[in-house]
């Protein structure tokens, strides 16, 4: 949580069904029914991922809601058929739909919502200006955080950077993949999806990679920019704590929940 004038950091992994970690994460013969209960007591966040595909009702986030603890929080992916478009500006119905389909029965537990697009959806201004008018900062009373997942290297510029932080939004940073990585500050948190672990490394990455995110985190939770990684724009001016959300996704699944607990030990 916070203190000592940082924001909180959250580290988590994505999803919380996965069969290989059967009797590597979660105790051998434990019910499946009962995974979500199970990793949000080990972990403190969990980046949805099947909203991605689909809608869900709005019984299954009030579920979630129940399943968890109250200081616990959800990421959430938003649904493909908003960001998959030619133009995005005629997103505004699929995006409402989302918004108001349910995701509020998460309350106090709905973290950043990750709008994340296609490899090859490259930047126009204009065409991203539309999308990011579409995001309201609340819906029902409960405020909202957005955060936008880019794929193409067209947006390594400066002037996406501050399209982002015009309207306030996060630009989720892709680490160690094949997408660009973009980890300029655009709004009061910061999105990190760890996405490079391997298979050989009991911790998925060596614990002196992990050691260097940590600090990062750090840094970022106080309102400052670590000097380790290249920007493309200006330091935002210290602005107070952010809050830091990191995700360890992707890459060898199996060890993801190891590199997760392994920082919230080090974050502690």
């Amino acid at each position: 949580m916070s203190k000592n004038g940082s924001g909180t950091i959250r580290v988590g992994i994505g999803g919380w069904s996965y069969e290989p970690w059967q009797g590597t994460f979660y105790p051998e013969g434990h019910p499946r029914s009962r995974e979500l209960e199970y990793a949000s007591r080990q972990l403190t966040s969990i980046e949805i991922n099947s909203t991605y595909y689909g809608a869900h009702k709005p019984e299954s986030f009030a579920k979630w809601y129940e399943q968890t603890p109250d200081s616990f929080v959800f990421a959430v992916k938003a649904p493909r058929y908003a960001t998959h478009r030619k133009v995005l500006a005629d997103a505004g119905p699929t995006v409402e739909r989302f918004l108001t389909g349910g995701l509020t029965e998460l309350k106090h537990k709905l973290g950043p919502i990750n709008w994340q697009f296609m490899p090859n959806k490259a930047f126009d201004a204009g065409d991203f200006e539309a999308f990011l008018k579409l995001l309201p900062p609340a819906v029902n009373g409960l405020s909202l955080r957005h955060a936008i997942e880019v794929r193409h290297e067209s947006f390594l510029t400066p002037d996406f950077i501050a399209l982002a932080r015009q309207y306030g939004v996060a630009v989720v940073a892709d680490a160690d993949s094949k997408f660009p990585l973009i980890t300029d500050a655009a709004a009061p948190f910061v999105y990190i999806r760890l996405m490079g672990t391997q298979q050989g490394e009991p911790l998925g990455y060596p614990a002196a990679v992990l050691e260097l995110w940590s600090q990062r985190a750090k840094i970022w939770a106080k309102g400052a920019t670590p000097d380790s990684l290249a920007r493309l724009a200006p330091t935002l001016p210290d602005s107070g704590p952010r809050d830091v959300y990191v995700y360890v996704i992707g890459g060898n699944k199996v060890t993801n929940p190891s590199a997760a607990k392994w920082l919230m030990a080090r974050l502690a």
